[in-house]
């Protein structure tokens, strides 16, 4: 039973009995001091565990509540709150916030807090966001949203954890949106043993309810929650911001405070929660760590060994050992591991002391105007407020200026800091670093290729996966060539200096001590090479699981990605190999023609361009086209390695060379960490390593006969890496056409499992690419017994794809997107000098109109209209334009070509690259040299075939096309421009011809 006192201000609850008192009280303005002594019994009933975490049987938790009317412009005096309160959770309704939230929402944060939050659907207002510690361990949850509501579902602790709902509901539609918010209630409460329902529901709990709010609590007091929050809460006097609690005893409210806050018409709810479970908190894991400010490169060399102890041929696995071991004992010396406790915070580098005054003083006047409640100190409380967050974000501001601009001239520094600026600290997807959890995620991703193979051995069909494999022939390459000093200085400026658990020391400092180590990676790398064995010590990788979503359940683990890390030895020794094995594939001409992964000069905007080209084509014969977008499931992890060495043997490879790979391939083991915690490693079978550099390549030697399978059944197809597509195209009253994709397919399938890859039927889409009179074709390919429905739109590598090739949604997704992000960059106006902004726009607006916008060239005006609107969106915003202001001067003083010559461009430089082999020679193919039958002063232009009037019949569709549209571009530019020597210069010219073009002539 809750119990309303009749003093003035301030709602206060003590613990003791069942009922919660309520106090109102003006707000203390110092701390109870606790002694030493006292503190200490406190600290000596807890358990300390072998982390230094430290827990108790029950867990404290101060949760804030208050509805901000829009964060924008408070997010100061918001994050100043959380801090001032000691706050360990923030819940925040109506933050008016949109889903990429910006710097309003990363400047809610305090230091060592993330964010979690959930912005309306549709229209302004509305959303919630719950801002917690860092040291707490929090995973969001999967919740039903509604067109009525928004809501949050979070869980709080480990094992037997609190959830937390957060909703905002707002006052219209209550027939409607209540009973709805009542169902989601009802599923939550069924998952969370302890459960808080807390937000602003615009209920009036303080009168006596009627119809369907009346229901809507009925139904919580028979769901179990218990209704904590008495006392107006806004300045109207209505009990509208509520709270629930659920949990039998599990959950208490030790104390609840209400206060007025002057920038919002509600009030601050404070509850402070006894809670019995491990929610993770406290001083949180002691890390071991080393002081970087005393990893100097010169000590470092200095501190070294001498590695010419060891014998010219002694074995590569004890250079390795040895080469780990003197680095350790190195940086041993240098920077010995110190313990670091996660407890202290820092605090905000730019909150200086003349800011700490104003706040003190504006805290002084909050006192003031809470006890006297007179207009006139609640006028001089907001002007000091206005006052102190002015201040706030002028300091913020230089502050973020500064970083900026001793950022300006190294692009990656600069999007890290506007990274910082624009996107709130990343949470984390694995909150329970628990040895167990380490186990389950080892058992997992090892279970799942396990469960693949088996269903491989269990099921092999008799059919041959090896209808085309190439007979073996004599060896051509057995031995890798030597590596000299300048060749490992220039792979080590080239390699990343990311670090790996198993590295003995920091990459970066490696980087910069390369110097004084090039004669040890030179001597490992050499010794690896003509031994033909891969050290042991680098054949391990750590593996961290990644949330494939921020949406997904965390607690599923199906929804993780397993992301691989290697030591950088191993890195470097890669890319020697690679760029030999490179060398190799490009002089034997040994890989498909239709596989463009990973290889140089070939990239998806040139696959897209090819496959477009088909299409629009065959579209414009009349044809029908389908096109099959196979599902491959964890491709890279079950390659078979015996499979793959015959490959490799069967293309010219033996000797050492061969022996390496094997080496390589073989023996291999992974594990799992999180946190400082690891699980037990397991070997690898099958699969090529994850995060490496030579693993894509031996994955398109092992994809080589796919593609003569497929072209065997006079289907086409492009394969990219594992992303494989097929299409056949056919008159509309053909009756082989199911026949012989059908055959393809099962054939495709047979090779599949005979090669150990698992194709996804489930997955598997068809896009039907024909005129609005052949739609309905009467029958779906059918794959592993599936049918394969057709689809209206489809993805393939990043561009939405429909069946008539208008383009129309990848316009809309793209334009869509190009805005959104314009919108956040907008918000950096603030820190930014024009030519910052300008990279920034480039980086994260302009690249998204710039990508396969090849396919866009002769859209119609309607569909390309909404890319053009961004791009002179982008320009007025660069310059500081009115909204009626001519984009044509703008785009000129920018120097930027119009969206429509920009795409121009990216069409010529494709045909420039096909002509001069640095490209596919699939698109080579489609152009073909003018030649005239008898020598005229055109035999010399280098212009190219147009083709015949007589073979586009539907205008606007084969003139799209890359085979038409490029010869016409093409014999347009002077013939200087086609005749470049190098494709630097050739962009430079036509650049220049293009912009004379478009706003000279």
């Amino acid at each position: 039973m809750l119990q309303l006192s009749q003093t003035p201000w301030g709602v206060g609850n003590r613990r003791g009995g069942g009922s919660i008192e309520v106090v109102w009280e003006r707000r203390r303005n110092c701390r109870q001091r606790i002694s030493r002594e006292k503190r200490n019994r406190v600290f000596a009933t807890l358990k300390k565990d072998r982390c230094g975490s430290l827990h108790g049987s029950t867990t404290r938790l101060k949760v804030l509540l208050f509805n901000a009317r829009s964060v924008k412009g408070k997010s100061s005096i918001i994050q100043d709150l959380i801090m001032d309160e000691h706050a360990d959770l923030a819940c925040i309704t109506e933050t008016w916030l949109d889903d990429l939230g910006g710097v309003s929402l990363t400047q809610l944060c305090p230091p060592g807090f993330r964010v979690h939050q959930q912005a309306r659907p549709g229209g302004r207002g509305g959303g919630v966001a719950v801002v917690f510690r860092q040291s707490i361990a929090l995973v969001r949850c999967v919740a039903l949203q509604s067109v009525g509501f928004e809501c949050l579902h979070l869980k709080v602790g480990t094992r037997d954890s609190l959830g937390i709902l957060l909703v905002y509901r707002p006052p219209r539609d209550t027939a409607v949106s209540l009973p709805e918010l009542a169902e989601v209630v009802s599923s939550v409460v069924l998952g969370s043993q302890r459960l808080l329902v807390l937000g602003d529901f615009n209920i009036h709990a303080e009168t006596t309810l009627t119809g369907a709010a009346q229901e809507f609590m009925a139904a919580m007091t028979t769901m179990g929650l218990s209704q904590i929050i008495s006392g107006p809460t806004n300045q109207a006097g209505h009990t509208r911001d509520l709270g629930f609690v659920a949990g039998n005893g599990l959950v208490g409210v030790e104390e609840q405070i209400i206060l007025p806050l002057s920038w919002s018409d509600h009030y601050l709810i404070s509850l402070r929660l006894t809670v019995s479970s491990n929610l993770r908190r406290g001083g949180g894991p002691i890390k071991m760590v080393r002081p970087r400010r005393l990893m100097d490169p010169e000590r470092f060399l200095r501190s070294l060994g001498d590695l010419s102890t060891m014998e010219a041929d002694d074995p590569v696995d004890a250079l390795v050992t040895h080469y780990n071991g003197e680095l350790s004992r190195a940086i041993d010396t240098i920077a010995p591991e110190r313990p670091l406790s996660l407890r202290g915070v820092a605090p905000a580098p730019w909150f200086t002391g003349e800011l700490a005054e104003m706040k003190r003083a504006r805290r002084r006047l909050e006192c003031c105007w809470r006890t006297t409640r007179d207009v006139s100190d609640r006028a001089r409380s907001r002007a000091a407020i206005r006052a102190y967050s002015a201040a706030l974000r002028a300091a913020r501001k230089v502050f973020s200026t500064a970083r900026i601009a001793s950022a300006t001239n190294r692009s990656s520094e600069l999007f890290r800091v506007v990274g910082e600026l624009l996107h709130p600290p990343q949470v984390g997807g694995a909150p329970d670093i628990s040895s167990t959890r380490c186990s389950e995620f080892a058992h997992h991703f090892a279970d799942k290729v396990a469960q693949i193979r088996s269903d491989f051995d269990a099921g092999l069909d008799a059919l041959p996966g090896e209808v085309t494999e190439a007979s073996v022939c004599s060896i051509l390459w057995d031995s890798f060539r030597l590596v000299q000093p300048d060749d490992v200085d220039k792979i080590l400026g080239a390699v990343r200096a990311t670090t790996c658990a198993l590295d003995p020391c920091p990459s970066w400092l490696l980087k910069q001590a390369s110097g004084g180590l090039v004669d040890w990676f030179v001597r490992i790398i050499n010794a690896s090479l003509e031994q033909g064995i891969v050290p042991s010590g680098l054949k391990q990788a750590v593996v961290r699981p990644v949330l494939k979503k921020a949406s997904l359940d965390p607690a599923n683990l199906s929804n993780y990605r397993p992301i691989s890390n290697l030591p950088f030895l191993g890195k470097v020794l890669e890319r020697v190999v690679a760029s030999q094995l490179q060398g190799f594939l490009e002089d034997t001409d040994f890989l498909d023609q239709s596989q463009s992964g990973f290889r140089p000069g070939y990239s998806t905007e040139m696959v897209l361009v090819a496959l477009v080209d088909d299409l629009r084509r065959e579209l414009d014969r009349g044809s029908v086209t389908l096109l099959v977008l196979l599902d491959i499931s964890v491709a890279f992890d079950t390659i078979d390695h015996g499979i793959l060495l015959g490959r490799l043997s069967g293309m010219g490879l033996g000797g050492t060379a061969l022996q390496w790979l094997q080496s390589f391939l073989e023996g291999r083991s992974q594990l799992v960490k999180l946190g400082d915690t690891c699980s037990d490693p397991w070997s690898l079978t099958c699969g090529v390593p994850q995060g490496s550099i030579l693993s894509p390549m031996l994955f398109n030697i092992y994809m080589k006969p796919l593609g003569e399978v497929i072209r065997s059944f006079g289907v086409r197809c492009h394969l990219y890496a594992d992303d494989t597509q097929l299409y056949y195209s056919f008159p509309p009253n053909s009756k082989e056409a199911p026949r012989i994709l059908d055959q393809c397919l099962a054939v495709v399938l047979a090779w599949m499992r005979a090669n150990k890859l698992k194709l996804n039927p489930d997955k598997t889409e068809v896009l039907q690419v024909s005129r609005t009179s052949d739609r309905g074709i009467g029958w779906q390919p059918v794959l592993d017994g599936v049918s394969l429905p057709l689809k209206a739109q489809v993805r393939s590598l990043g561009v939405l794809l429909d069946s008539a090739l208008t383009l129309e949604a990848q316009v809309s997704v793209v334009a869509g997107r190009a805005f959104a992000q314009l919108k956040l960059v907008r918000q950096l106006r603030p820190y930014l000098e024009k030519s910052g902004l300008t990279m920034v726009v480039h980086a994260l607006v302009t690249s998204r109109l710039d990508y396969c916008n090849a396919l866009y060239v002769g859209l119609p005006l309607k569909t390309a209209w909404k890319l053009q609107l961004v791009q002179r969106s982008a320009a007025r915003f660069l310059t500081g334009a009115d909204y009626r202001a001519h984009s044509t001067p703008l785009f000129k003083g920018l120097h930027w070509l119009p969206f429509i010559f920009r795409a121009q461009f990216k069409v010529q430089v494709i045909t420039y690259k096909a002509l001069n082999g640095l490209g596919p020679t699939y698109l080579r193919d489609r152009i073909s040299p003018y030649e005239p039958a008898r020598p005229l002063r055109s035999s010399g232009e280098a212009l190219l075939l147009l083709p015949p009037t007589s073979q586009l019949r539907l205008v606007g569709t084969r003139e799209r096309a890359f085979s038409a549209m490029a010869p016409r571009l093409w014999n347009s530019l002077p013939r200087e421009i086609r005749q470049a020597l190098t494709l630097l210069s050739f962009r430079k010219s036509l650049k220049t011809w293009l912009f004379q073009k478009a706003f000279v002539d």
